[in-house]
């Protein structure tokens, strides 16, 4: 695709795979699935992180930022968080040591529900990722350690479903996750 980041359009609704993640003993999980949207953006040529801040914007997932992925587990109690990869492959673990592991590539979009653990287990040199938590959101950082619950676990509770950082309104994230509520 040439031209800047305002050429990232959408003319389908993307179905992502579903990971239901629950919750360990160390890490809460949530009742929420986990959303992977595989080759779901098709990213300019220069500056290919500004395709995924466009559109993550625009269906209100705000305070977007560029770099990698941690690579101990931790989760956010307080947001959810989008990842989309803009360069490189990783393998990514989402739900502690005996969670689900994922492989991403540039283009997938992962959506990680406040509670969900994730981790960078391995990923190549050149592995890039642009985040963004939803609108009105301000993520913490916790690590499993004692003592972040039970306020982790309320935190978690309010939480609300923003819209699909892909399809906005009519993405499958609204439907699938109102659903479980």
């Amino acid at each position: 695709m040439t031209g800047g980041a305002a050429a990232v359009t959408f003319s389908r609704v993307m179905r992502p795979t579903t990971h239901l993640v629950g919750g360990d003993g160390v890490f809460p999980g949530s009742a929420l699935p986990a959303l992977v949207y595989k080759r779901a953006v098709p990213l300019p040529r220069r500056d290919p992180p500004s395709g995924f801040e466009t559109l993550f914007s625009r269906n209100g997932w705000t305070g977007s930022w560029r770099n990698g992925l941690y690579t101990f587990h931790h989760y956010h109690s307080t947001a959810h968080e989008v990842l989309g990869i803009s360069s490189g492959i990783a393998h990514v673990q989402l739900g502690g040591e005996a969670g689900v592991a994922i492989d991403l590539e540039v283009g997938d979009v992962v959506v990680i529900p406040a509670g969900v653990a994730h981790k960078n287990v391995a990923a190549s040199s050149d592995f890039r990722v642009v985040g963004a938590h939803p609108v009105g959101t301000a993520p913490d950082l916790c690590c499993g350690k004692p003592g972040e619950r039970p306020a982790a676990d309320e935190n978690i509770v309010r939480v609300g479903v923003p819209l699909d950082p892909i399809g906005g309104a009519g993405g499958a994230l609204v439907d699938l996750w109102n659903h479980r509520r």
